[in-house]
């Protein structure tokens, strides 16, 4: 034993504290590219456990094998006092991104963070609906910390006095370089355990570790197609006629509708709820249910999990809540099988087994006048800390089992998650309405694993309305959120014709959409993204320039980009870019990556790793291609195609490269995919020898799905 142990075990001793040095993991590869490592001792649950996750071996296979991709002498761990500190080295021009859902801020380098699920507060300081602790560097590598336990984070912002590269000690009086926080070369993680499993995803691209993390926690959800198509959810009072009213409004008008949501007003009591339907409102349950699906419109419904005193399992479930209420209704102990199982089989019977096709799950994540406090306990012994990080979990991965057991996918809306809830068929949503931080959420929802959507409910202007509306049809759920307002597409009548053109653009994207989803479910890939994840955004030096302070902006107008966050456009899909407008905006500039860009409405080339600034005029939301892009799309339908429902196929190529895509087709609707019912169809795009392009589309393979007919192709650039 030399002498630094001996004196490690003498501190321990001297201080009466458990003192573990873990400096230097046993990484153990665990998958391609992912390494496991384990300091002191985890806790029995974490995020892991809780999610139920499993790996996408093959995903993760394809992907291939990895370098460790930092130097494990300068990884190190302490137990100590019954908590464990985490320290991860930082090169002097790394940068980060994630640790969840942030609304603000993209660079996370130098931020102090607790991550704890709440309600979105107005701030990036880690308390949100999904503050997953999930980081990724612009060094291509990613951390996750598998705990569920508030976590304090401090994202390269503590110097100790120790380090390999401290920040040398300047004079403010006569230095001005001199800065209040001074360069730090670590990110320090403290959970409050006596240990913790950590998780380390290899590259070499940054992208390639968010793959690797969605991989392997079971690959991104693939949802039905009607769950792509467009959503409106309805006031909180609507009966089954009205209802019924506003669907056939929005047929008779031409605007697209393949759900409806129906809020509180549903069941007999809520806030607390019953969990069953007011028979006033809805006297026939099924037969609305049936009634809505015979005209292509699906049903989701509005909950809580907090079970009221007049609910039937109010007796039943008791034994299994929490020591605290909300509202004055019982919180279901959800990790255990008994709550689990007179929880989750009311909503079978009432809901699941009359064709209801998903839920929204409201009031999961937080505001702590309301929810059980920390001091609360369960009958399981999970701590209320470790509930609070998991109930999103919980309800998702519980409520999904219902569908799953059917064969049937559903899609639905969420308030809280977690790590490991990739595989989850939510997408998450606020009560806040701030449309900038909403398109930001949407860019660091790639970076934790989740789906955000930028919902729509009311404005103040039709224009402010359109703007909303066109960035919301390109996100994960596009959705009119008409609980409180009752608003529709078409109440700002100055702006209908828009509003209901970018819908019917929604559909016919629809076949574009779905294989993007396949892409993130098969092989991690992020359906909506940062632009940072994109090959060709940073230049070549990107660390020097994101880090420079003299830059000559008039030789080098890129580098005023990539100098500073970059969280007002992002990628959707393969080929996207996408640059909302905000209300108020006539211009503004958008950053192209490197390589040729085209307009996608007209197919005219745009630009090439440049800033543009941009009048797109009030109808349009900027939206650019890669050369070589192929956008294939079908026609502009009022519902999903159903399962079997052949479509006609026009595939779009955007400027002078040749091109390829892999088409992805499924059933739509059933999990069947799982035993092999699907295929990837590779288009091709080619320049002929008289200097036209040509396109071909493999053909469908026998046995598998086709539900495409008669192709076109649409050249976009013309010479």
């Amino acid at each position: 034993m030399n002498y630094f142990k001996l004196l490690f075990l003498f501190i321990a001793l001297w201080t009466g504290t458990t003192l573990v040095q873990a400096q230097g993991f046993n990484w153990q590869e665990v998958e391609p590219g992912v390494w496991k490592g384990v300091v002191g001792k985890p806790e029995s649950y974490d995020l892991l456990k809780a999610s139920g996750a499993t790996p996408n071996k093959a995903g993760l296979a394809n992907i291939g094998k990895a370098d460790f991709p930092l130097p494990q002498s300068e990884i190190s761990a302490v137990v100590r006092d019954g908590k464990t500190y985490l320290r991860f080295p930082l090169e002097k021009k790394e940068q980060l991104y994630g640790f969840g859902l942030n609304f603000q801020t993209v660079h996370q380098r130098g931020k102090i963070l607790q991550l704890h699920v709440d309600h979105y507060g107005g701030k990036d300081n880690g308390r949100t609906h999904a503050p997953v602790p999930f980081y990724v560097s612009s060094n291509g590598y990613g951390v996750f910390v598998n705990s569920a336990r508030y976590l304090n984070v401090y994202a390269g912002s503590g110097v100790r006095v120790d380090s390999k590269n401290p920040p040398v000690a300047k004079d403010r009086n006569t230095d001005k370089s001199w800065t209040s926080r001074p360069y730090s070369d670590a990110v320090e993680i403290l959970v409050p355990a006596e240990g913790v499993e950590v998780y380390v995803f290899g590259g070499p691209r940054p992208l390639d570790a968010v793959k690797r993390y969605n991989l392997f926690n079971g690959g991104g959800y693939l949802p039905p197609r009607w769950g792509l198509g467009f959503t409106q959810r309805v006031r909180t009072l609507y009966n089954e006629e009205q209802v019924k009213e506003e669907a056939k409004l929005f047929a008779d008008k031409g605007y697209p509708l393949d759900f409806i949501g129906l809020e509180p007003g549903w069941q007999s009591k809520a806030y607390p709820c019953t969990f069953e339907w007011d028979k006033g409102r809805f006297p026939d349950p099924a037969r609305f249910v049936k009634d809505m699906k015979n005209v292509g419109i699906r049903v989701n419904l509005w909950t809580n999990p907090y079970v009221s005193p007049e609910a039937s399992i109010f007796k039943s479930i008791k034994p299994f809540t929490g020591s605290h209420s909300v509202w004055v209704g019982a919180v279901p102990d959800l990790t255990m099988p008994e709550a689990q199982k007179i929880f989750w089989n009311q909503f079978e019977k009432d809901h699941v087994n009359i064709g209801v096709s998903g839920y929204k799950i409201d009031e999961v994540d937080g505001y702590d006048h309301y929810l059980w406090p920390d001091i609360a306990t369960f009958p399981s012994g999970i701590s209320a800390e470790q509930m609070r990080q998991t109930y999103g979990l919980l309800v998702q991965k519980q409520s999904a089992e219902l569908f799953k057991k059917n064969n049937t996918r559903t899609f639905g809306l969420v308030r809280a998650s977690n790590g490991g809830g990739t595989s989850f068929p939510y997408v998450i949503y606020n009560d806040y309405y701030n449309h900038e931080d909403f398109i930001t959420a949407l860019i660091n929802s790639g970076f934790a694993g989740v789906l955000w959507t930028p919902e729509v409910r009311a404005s103040k202007t039709g224009e402010e309305w359109l703007r909303r509306f066109q960035s919301n049809v390109f996100s994960p759920m596009a959705m009119i959120n008409a609980w409180a307002s009752g608003t529709k597409p078409w109440t700002y009548p100055e702006v209908a014709d828009q509003v209901k053109e970018m819908a019917l653009l929604r559909m016919q994207m629809m076949p574009y959409w779905y294989t993007e989803f396949a892409k993130y479910h098969f092989e991690g890939t992020p359906p909506f993204r940062a632009m940072n994840l994109e090959d060709g955004f940073m230049m070549e030096n990107k660390q020097e320039v994101a880090y420079a302070s003299n830059v000559n902006l008039e030789e080098n107008p890129y580098a005023e980009a990539v100098a500073k966050e970059v969280k007002d456009q992002y990628m959707a899909g393969e080929y996207l870019l996408v640059a909302p407008m905000f209300a108020g905006q006539t211009t503004r500039k958008v950053i192209l990556p490197k390589g040729r860009w085209y307009d996608f409405y007209t197919g005219e080339f745009v630009g090439d790793g440049q800033v543009l600034t941009v009048t797109p005029g009030l109808d349009k939301i900027p939206v650019y291609v890669k050369d070589g892009g192929i956008i294939p799309m079908m026609p502009p339908m009022l519902h999903a195609p159903k399962a079997g429902e052949k479509v006609n196929l026009e595939i779009r190529h955007y400027g002078e490269k040749p091109g390829t895509y892999k088409l992805y087709d499924d059933d739509g609707e059933t999990f069947d995919y799982e035993k092999g019912k699907f295929s990837w169809r590779e288009v091709k795009v080619e320049r002929q020898k008289n200097g036209k392009m040509k396109g071909t589309i493999a053909k469908a393979q026998a046995g598998k799905p086709n539900n495409f007919e008669n192709v076109t192709w649409k050249f976009m650039t013309q010479k």
